[in-house]
């Protein structure tokens, strides 16, 4: 197969490197990419939510599958576009990725299904903020109704903070959801999905905040681990009877259905698993951790999706052991971060691209916020981690950030399912 990737991320760069291993993929393009990626596949400056563009590099190319990592070019009909000139696309039509892309359609099709959720509201104008803010707390949870990559959530038990917040959405024109706080910790269950039929990944848990402990702002990820040691092992087949396959049942039956990967984000809580978000496409950087373990090839997956065939897909082999990533940031992240720090040792084995760029002087430099990822794979939670922050230590970026606890808290069996 000779497949484009789309997407200029870490997740894209996991993506390339997984399906670089499957023995029907012989040829990779990704575009945008970036300047890590070139090892692996070949680069081409198109606009990843330009169907017109991505359509124009398909047909240059002839590509065999194209695989949608980001969620923009999906929800702008990028996919669409490419199946209307015959191309296999592993990703949602526009309409069906509003499941990522309005919060309250997301809302309103896990009504119809019956699937457990928060509490919401949607606030579309200022003058009902107030009066809807005294529904709520005192957890606050203020979500941006649209795409904002990650850090467009609020999660506080500061009125003020949280009014701010549904203040500056509002202000730019965006309505707000806020919604009731769930207990327990997050897990999120990325699910190959065809229609009605849904094949679970590893279940994984991300970092969003920004610093240890979970303080700070949130960001579009600081870190992953998998498997999670906290989870009953029939805690993926409850979540796909309970959530995905109704949800994906529900689409089918409105007319949308769901084709590509289905991202469940969960809180596990004392009544069973609650939705917290859906997500059009695979994760990052929980992502990087759940390919690392992933032994099936790839190609094979994302095509017999893009196919309809997921039916027929043979079960998923699954390496022993666990992977964790760990996100290095630049300086000011998740502000504004700061641009053309050079980088050294991002050549390494278990070192993903994602903000980068190259100098004058060819030399790696950071172009983004989340620059690098980087995975360590162990026969355990503790070798993982001791892998990933040992080619870490590696690593070398002016004002670089990264947390120090991703997987900490399962490791140290400090993550608990709340009980009745």
């Amino acid at each position: 197969m000779r497949i484009l990737v789309i997407g200029s991320g870490a997740r894209e760069h996991s993506l390339l490197t997984t399906l670089a291993k499957d023995p029907d993929v012989d040829e990779l393009h990704v575009a945008p990419g970036n300047a890590g990626m070139d090892e692996v596949a070949k680069v081409h400056p198109v606009q990843a939510a330009s169907g017109a563009e991505v359509t124009a590099l398909a047909k240059e190319i002839g590509a065999d599958l194209v695989v949608i990592g980001p969620e923009v070019p999906l929800v702008a009909g990028v996919a669409d576009k490419l199946r209307e000139d015959g191309f296999a696309v592993f990703g949602p039509s526009a309409a069906a990725a509003q499941i990522e892309g309005s919060k309250a359609f997301a809302k309103d099709v896990m009504a119809a299904a019956g699937v457990r959720t928060a509490k919401a509201l949607i606030v579309d104008s200022t003058a009902d903020l107030d009066a809807a803010l005294d529904e709520f707390g005192p957890m606050f949870v203020v979500k941006d109704d649209g795409l904002a990559a990650g850090k467009g959530v609020v999660v506080t038990d500061d009125r003020d903070a949280a009014r701010a917040h549904a203040m500056a959405c509002l202000e730019d024109g965006h309505p707000v959801l806020l919604e009731s706080f769930l207990d327990g910790p997050e897990v999120s269950l990325f699910c190959l999905v065809d229609g009605e039929n849904v094949v679970p990944l590893l279940p994984a848990q991300d970092h969003k905040r920004v610093g240890d402990g979970d303080r700070g702002p949130n960001t579009g990820g600081m870190g992953a681990y998998t498997p999670l040691p906290w989870l009953d092992d029939g805690a993926a087949t409850q979540i796909v009877d309970e959530v995905v396959a109704p949800v994906a049942k529900e689409m089918v039956s409105r007319g949308t259905p769901f084709s590509g990967l289905l991202y469940a984000g969960l809180a596990m809580t004392s009544a069973g698993p609650s939705v917290v978000e859906f997500n059009c496409r695979f994760g990052d950087p929980e992502t990087q951790a759940v390919l690392a373990l992933l032994e099936s090839p790839l190609g094979e997956a994302l095509s017999a999706v893009a196919g309809g065939m997921l039916a027929d897909l043979p079960p998923l082999k699954w390496r022993d052991g666990a992977a964790v990533t760990v996100v290095l940031a630049a300086e000011n992240y998740p502000s504004t971060p700061r641009k053309g720090d050079v980088i050294t040792g991002a050549s390494q084995d278990g070192v993903l691209h994602a903000g980068t760029g190259r100098n004058d002087d060819g030399e790696f430099i950071s172009a983004g916020g989340r620059v690098l990822s980087v995975v360590g794979v162990g026969a355990d939670l503790r070798e993982a981690r001791t892998q990933a922050y040992e080619i870490l230590d590696g690593v070398r970026m002016r004002g670089g950030h990264f947390r120090t606890d991703i997987g900490q808290a399962a490791l140290d069996g400090r993550i608990e399912i709340p009980k009745v």
